[in-house]
Parts: structure tokens; sequence; C-alpha cells
């Protein structure tokens, strides 16, 4: 069994977005330590097989962020769930959650089951608007979002999603400061090596996104963070 706690960097795949057999490849081949397939919308049974059975041909880890109980299936080695702290609709708090265990609890390996609890910060984003997410938040209000997933909720990872835009390094180590048992991902805007590292000083894991599909060449940069130096 992989240990999530080892990740420093993930490769996260929109199976919505095109992405040919070399780029996916040279990802897949590089020093990432997983996959994560996973997207805000157009996220369907069909494309999320597709690029699975494409990334199963490589000897790394593959997980599927659930998005949607259509795109669920079998296959993966872990399944994070996220729940958005900071929305103000109860259903990405717990409902996706909720229904998830009422449809498929009975052959769930809860060992595969990673519950994220989700800080979103970019207001322009499509998750933001999605999950209605209240992105105005102080630093004061991020470190209570951190309080509460590492000594409240005890949650396994805290996710701080800029979905694009690149965060405030100074949000993300205030968030830090306060988990001793929870894993912290931040993910946006990283689209170059000095931004993965300055990222990746702060963060428990860095995510990697967007810039797959804008500049592959600098995506794969960002994978050097696990170079020793």
């Amino acid at each position: 069994m992989y240990d999530i706690k080892q990740w420093r960097h993930i490769f996260k795949l929109d199976p919505a977005k095109a992405i040919s057999d070399a780029d996916l490849e040279a990802l897949c081949m590089s020093q990432t330590d997983a996959i994560m397939i996973g997207g805000t919308d157009n996220v369907t049974e069909d494309n999320v097989i597709q690029l699975m059975s494409r990334v199963r041909r490589y000897p790394l880890p593959l997980v599927l962020e659930i998005s949607n109980l259509e795109s669920i299936m079998p296959g993966f080695d872990f399944y994070f769930v996220p729940s958005v702290l900071n929305s103000t609709d109860v259903a990405f708090h717990n409902g996706l959650l909720h229904q998830a265990l009422k449809q498929y609890g009975h052959m769930i390996n809860f060992d595969e089951l990673i519950f994220e609890g989700y800080v979103v910060l970019n207001g322009d984003s499509k998750v933001a608007t999605l999950t209605r997410a209240t992105t105005n938040l102080e630093i004061e209000d991020v470190e209570t979002y951190a309080q509460m997933a590492n000594d409240v909720y005890r949650l396994p990872v805290l996710y701080l999603e800029y979905s694009g835009q690149y965060g405030d390094p100074e949000t993300v180590r205030a968030a830090r400061a306060y988990l001793t048992d929870t894993q912290l991902f931040y993910g946006g805007g990283i689209d170059s090596l000095s931004r993965a590292q300055e990222m990746a000083a702060i963060a428990d894991t860095i995510i990697v996104g967007n810039v797959v599909y804008d500049n592959i060449k600098e995506a794969l940069k960002t994978t050097r963070i696990k170079e020793r130096t």
C-alpha cells in the first residue's frame, strides 16, 4: 500500500481535457509521486475510465478525486472525497460523501478512502462558483479552517485550492502553522519550478494541474522539487 504522507508532488489531470500519449507518458515516467484524476465540470464515466486506462499502464499511484457519483469506478489506488469547508452549501460539506456511502458503502475499502478538507480561495474559479464558497477570507479565517481540519475534524488532508491562480505564500504558511497531523496540500498557479519550490517549502504536497496543458516542459520541471541538493 502506498503512503500518501510521503507524497511531495502530484500531477492532477482533468478527464475533460485532451492530453497526448507522449505528454501523458512524460508525466507518468517523471519524478511525480502520483497522478490524480479530477475536475469540476464535464467529468463523466466515459472520460474518467478512458484516462484511467491510459494512466494504468504506468507504475505509479492513481487517485480519483470524486466530483460526482456517476464517475466513481473501481481500479484506483485511492479515492479522495472533498469537503469544501468554506462552502455555504451543505451538499459540498458532506452531501457527496453521504450519497457515496449510501450507494457504495457496502463495497468500499476504507483504507482507500481519503477525506479532504478543502478551502477554496480563488473567487473567480469554477469550483468556487459551483460550491458557493466564501473566498474573501482573512488569514485568520484560513488559520481557523486549518485548526478545524487538524484538531476538530482530524482530517488526513487539508487542501488549499487556488484553482489556477497562484496563492499567497503567507496565507499558506499561516495554515501550515496550525497543522500537526493533517497533511497540507497546495494547488493553484504552479507554472514554474520557482513557484513549485516556493510552495513545496511550505506545504507537504503540491498539486500541479493547469500547466500540464499549457506548457508540458514547465510542468515536468516542477518535479525537481524532489531532487536532493
